[in-house]
C-alpha cells in the first residue's frame, strides 16, 4: 500500500510507490526501490523491518544545488544536489519491467540491474546507522546519499555475475543432488560407511517454498577402530556465510564450514542438535569462526547434547572447534580436502560446554577456554 507522507506546508503531500521488492533466498533480507515521483530510493531491510542499507538512485526533477533539508527534515528521501549526478536535470521514471534484483551469495547484499546492466548495489558494509550508503551508477561524487558505483565497478561487476552464476547454478534441479553425492564421497573416504540420514534440517517453510540453504546430516556409525560415531552436517557449505568480509580480509579461507560431532549418544538424540544450527548464519545474518561460543536457544535440560540422567543437564552451549586434538580423547579423523567452488571447507566440531564456560570464553576468549578445558580432561568426544 502507498504511504503517504506530509511535510512542511512548503511541500507537497508525498505518496512513495514500491517499485519493485525482493526478499533474499535465505529470508532474512529484502530489498525494495521506492520513489515519491521526485526521487527514487532503494532500501534493504532486515526480517525485522528495519532498514540496514539505503541508496539514492535517482532525481525525477533539476536537482538541488545543495542537500534539500526541508526534504529531510519531514522524513522524506533525499534529493541528490546537482554536483553529485550524471542527471542535474533529472532523469525518467525507473521501469519495474527493466529492474532485476540480484542477491550475493550470502545473502547479506545485493544489487538491482536496469536492463543487464549494474544500477545500484548495497554491500554488506553499508550501514544507515554509521551514514554509510550502497553505491549508485548515476551518482558522481561521494555523499551520505550514495557513493559513485563506476569507482567500484572494477569489484562489484565480477561480483555481480558470479553471483547471478551461482543462483543460476542453484536453479539447476540437479545442482544439490551433486554437491550432495560429492560431499557424502568425501566423508566416504574419510570415515567410512554412512548408517542413518536426516534431510532438510532446519528448513522453514514461510509462505511457499522452503528457503535455502539445504542442509542434510549424515551418521557415520563406529567401527572397531574408531569407538563413537560422526555426526556431519552436508550443505551448510554449499553457500558462503554472512558478513565475514566485516571483519576478515580473505573471505575464502573462513566463508565455507560444515559441523560435526564425535559422540557416544544416541545418533538420533544427538543429531537433533543441528537444526538449531544448521541454518543459523544465513536465518541471523551471521557466521560462525573456530572458537565461537554458541549459547542453546531453549532451557538447558532440553539440550541434545547433555546426558540422559535425572538432572543432568549442565551443558547450555556449544564450543566450536577446528581442530578437536587441541582437546583430549583420541586421535581426531582428518576432513580437510573438500572444496566447493575453488573455496576449502572446514569442518568446526561441536563440543557442549557450560553456561559459565561461554561467559568466561566471552571474557577471556576462546583459546583461554580450551587450554580450561584441557586441563580438566574434557574430551571432545560427547557422551
Amino acid at each position: 500500500m502507498p504511504v503517504l507522507r506530509r511535510g512542511p506546508a512548503s511541500l507537497k503531500a508525498s505518496v512513495t510507490q514500491v517499485v519493485i521488492s525482493d526478499t533474499s533466498p535465505y529470508q532474512s533480507r529484502r530489498l525494495s526501490v521506492e520513489t515519491d515521483g521526485t526521487t527514487t530510493v532503494a532500501y534493504l531491510r532486515d526480517s525485522r523491518d528495519t532498514i540496514v542499507g539505503a541508496v539514492w538512485l535517482a532525481n525525477h526533477e533539476a536537482a538541488p544545488q545543495g542537500v534539500d533539508l526541508d526534504r529531510l527534515n519531514a522524513g522524506l528521501p533525499p534529493t541528490m544536489p546537482s554536483a553529485g549526478t550524471k542527471h542535474p536535470a533529472g532523469r525518467a521514471a525507473l521501469d519495474a519491467s527493466a529492474l532485476e534484483v540480484v542477491w550475493f551469495e550470502e545473502g547479506d547484499g545485493a544489487a538491482v540491474l536496469e536492463s543487464g546492466e549494474p544500477l545500484c548495489v548495497i554491500p554488506v558494509w553499508s550501514d544507515m546507522s554509521r551514514g554509510i550508503p550502497g553505491y549508485s551508477r548515476d551518482a558522481t561524487t561521494q555523499s551520505p546519499f550514495a557513493f559513485p558505483l563506476d569507482e567500484d565497478i572494477e569489484e562489484f561487476g565480477p561480483r555481480i555475475r558470479e553471483a547471478k552464476a551461482y543462483w543460476d547454478w542453484r536453479a539447476d534441479e540437479n545442482s544439490w543432488a551433486r554437491f550432495q553425492q560429492s560431499a557424502l564421497g568425501h566423508l566416504l573416504g574419510r570415515l567410512g560407511p554412512g548408517g542413518h540420514y536426516w534431510h532438510d534440517v532446519g528448513r522453514q517453510s514461510r509462505g511457499g517454498a522452503a528457503p535455502v540453504p539445504v542442509v542434510g546430516v549424515s551418521e557415520r556409525p563406529r567401527q572397531d577402530a574408531r569407538p563413537y560415531s560422526v555426526l556431519s552436517t552436508i550443505g551448510m557449505s554449499c553457500q558462503r556465510m554472512p558478513t565475514i568480509e566485516l571483519y576478515e580480509d580473505d573471505v575464502s579461507a573462513l566463508a565455507r564450514i560444515e559441523l560435526a560431532v564425535a559422540t557416544t549418544l544416541p545418533s538420533q538424540r544427538a543429531g537433533s542438535v543441528f537444526p538449531w544450527l544448521a541454518q543459523y548464519p544465513w536465518r541471523s545474518v551471521t557466521w560462525f569462526a573456530p572458537g565461537d561460543v554458541v549459547k542453546w536457544y531453549h532451557e538447558a535440560q532440553t539440550f541434545p547434547l547433555n546426558g540422559s540422567g535425572a538432572g543432568d543437564s549442565r551443558f547450555e552451549g556449544v564450543l566450536l572447534l577446528d581442530d578437536p586434538a587441541r582437546l583430549p580423547g583420541p586421535y581426531p579423523p582428518d576432513l580437510s580436502g573438500f572444496t566447493v567452488g575453488g573455496e576449502p571447507v572446514t569442518w568446526l566440531w561441536l563440543v557442549p560446554i557450560t553456561d559459565e564456560e561461554r561467559q568466561y570464553a566471552k571474557a577471556q576468549g576462546s583459546d583461554a577456554l580450551i587450554r580450561r578445558l584441557a586441563q580438566q580432561g574434557r574430551s571432545w568426544v560427547v557422551g
